[in-house]
């Protein structure tokens, strides 16, 4: 994990940071790598979340979770991030605020130019290394679709792809279910 760094008059960069994020007027941000990031998406990036999210949504309602795009802390770094789709347990997202990586069961982020290489480098090995479970990289740009599992502190260990939009991607257990790609 990165070390915050103190700033000027003994102001720590990462409650700072994170703070700030949470106040930005008139929508939604996130921090990456210490840089707030505003988010504003395309139809075709909303459509693509609603593609999945219909497709998550009856192993969601079986498996007692909710799926949607909450805020993310990664606690000890300068991140704060919000997924374009994650999977939840219900009893998690009462009162909640952020959650962190490791209390989902999958997060899924849809690159675009603005955030293909965060997306594809940066946030893929941040969720790995605070236990997202299962990340699904969804490339617009590249048109593949790539399932990363079993995370660790170096990198996810497993990789399901890449694999052009149309295949059908299996999500293991708990979800025990195929995407299907081809709408994407």
């Amino acid at each position: 994990m990165l070390s915050t760094r103190v700033y000027g008059d003994g102001v720590d960069a990462e409650p700072a940071l994170k703070y700030a994020v949470q106040r930005v007027r008139g929508g939604r941000a996130e921090v990456v790598e210490g840089v707030i990031d505003s988010l504003s998406y395309g139809w075709d990036h909303e459509r693509t979340r609603d593609v999945l999210r219909a497709q998550l949504s009856g192993a969601a309602a079986r498996l007692k979770c909710v799926v949607g795009s909450g805020d993310l802390d990664l606690p000890g770094s300068l991140n704060w991030y919000v997924p374009d789709l994650a999977v939840v347990p219900e009893y998690l997202t009462r009162g909640a605020g952020a959650l962190v990586p490791g209390q989902t069961l999958f997060v899924a982020e849809v690159a675009s130019e603005s955030s293909a290489e965060t997306d594809r480098v940066v946030k893929r090995r941040r969720y790995a290394e605070y236990g997202a479970p299962l990340y699904l990289l969804v490339d617009r740009l590249e048109r593949s679709v790539t399932l990363f599992a079993e995370p660790g502190s170096l990198g996810y260990t497993k990789v399901d792809g890449p694999h052009p939009f149309g295949t059908a991607v299996r999500l293991p257990e708990p979800f025990g279910v195929d995407l299907d790609t081809g709408g994407l």
